[in-house]
């Protein structure tokens, strides 16, 4: 028995896993498992069953991932009243970060003609398919995906009866058990103002939970006129601007893709509603940090560092 460290790319990031008191190195099958997921959820693979979808198949049976990802998407897009919602994919494409790169400053007009397309709602998964009401409707799991590949890794090394591991995915975590000597699994936040100096913002204890992180600090373009548009898409407006909330990390005890599902939205909804949201979800551990109307930056957190 030994420890592993394994590294790679996926989902046009890197990947890292550790793992204590293994048996072998599962690299070859959890990049196995990767190529599954990217096979079924992948926007970016034209032969993707997503691809297929988006391109109007009404017959494809989906597999289980994608199953998995729709089921979970629907649930916290109600839970979230909507802001958490993977038919944004028109609108992000049209903004400028989808697959499609392409680039506009969209009129209200434009906007208006997505938002026709825009609506979880919209679509059903019915007898092993899924139902679109529109088949302009575009979906895009991105913003739950990272962190279900972790879950499914966390899963697979569990089925290999490995009780010590963290997994990490563009930046999104989940970890289980402790390091050696009982030590927590930590990380160090980074601090969205400064990030260029990438040198932590505050020591996290993840040990037994998730985390997922979300900003427009990196994400974002700025037009010939200067305009900055961001890659959180408002579901309810379809807009892309930019807000004062400038990074959401969600820690909790559950599955990774839940916490980045959350992470989302919390970013569409912005600072005042997530605090109303935190108030009846009190699993979720949050770090808010935003943008006073000085430009320093504050935060709001109800993470106890347990």
């Amino acid at each position: 028995m030994q420890d592993y460290n394994l590294n790679g790319a996926i989902f046009g990031t890197t990947y890292k896993i550790i793992y204590l008191n293994g048996s072998s190195n599962y690299q070859k099958s959890i990049d196995s498992l990767f190529l599954k997921m990217n096979t079924s959820l992948s926007t970016y693979i034209p032969t993707s069953a997503i691809s297929k979808i988006n391109n109007g198949a009404k017959t494809l049976v989906i597999d289980d991932f994608f199953a998995e990802v729709f089921k979970k998407s629907k649930r916290i897009f109600e839970e979230t009243d909507g802001f958490f919602d993977p038919t944004v994919g028109n609108l992000v494409n049209a903004w400028g970060f989808g697959p499609k790169n392409e680039k506009f400053d969209l009129t209200p007009a434009q906007v208006a003609r997505q938002m026709q397309f825009v609506g979880f709602d919209k679509v059903q998964y019915v007898d092993g398919r899924i139902v679109k009401t529109h088949p302009e409707i575009y979906l895009d799991f991105n913003s739950i995906a990272k962190g279900y590949g972790i879950d499914v890794v966390a899963r697979f090394l569990e089925s290999k009866n490995i009780t010590s591991y963290l997994v990490e995915i563009g930046g999104e975590i989940r970890t289980n058990g402790f390091k050696d000597l009982q030590q927590p699994w930590t990380i160090k936040l980074v601090d969205p103002i400064a990030s260029e100096f990438n040198s932590g913002y505050k020591k996290l204890n993840l040990s037994n939970k998730s985390m997922a992180t979300s900003g427009n600090y990196r994400k974002f373009r700025v037009t010939a006129s200067g305009r900055k548009y961001v890659h959180t898409i408002n579901p309810k407006t379809g807009g892309a601007k930019e807000s004062t909330l400038l990074s959401v990390s969600v820690i909790a005890a559950m599955d990774c893709a839940d916490v980045d599902a959350y992470a989302t939205a919390f970013m569409a909804m912005g600072l005042e509603r997530t605090k109303i949201f935190l108030e009846k979800a009190p699993k979720l551990e949050v770090i808010l940090l935003y943008a006073n109307a000085q430009g320093i930056l504050e935060e709001y957190t109800n993470y106890n560092g347990n």
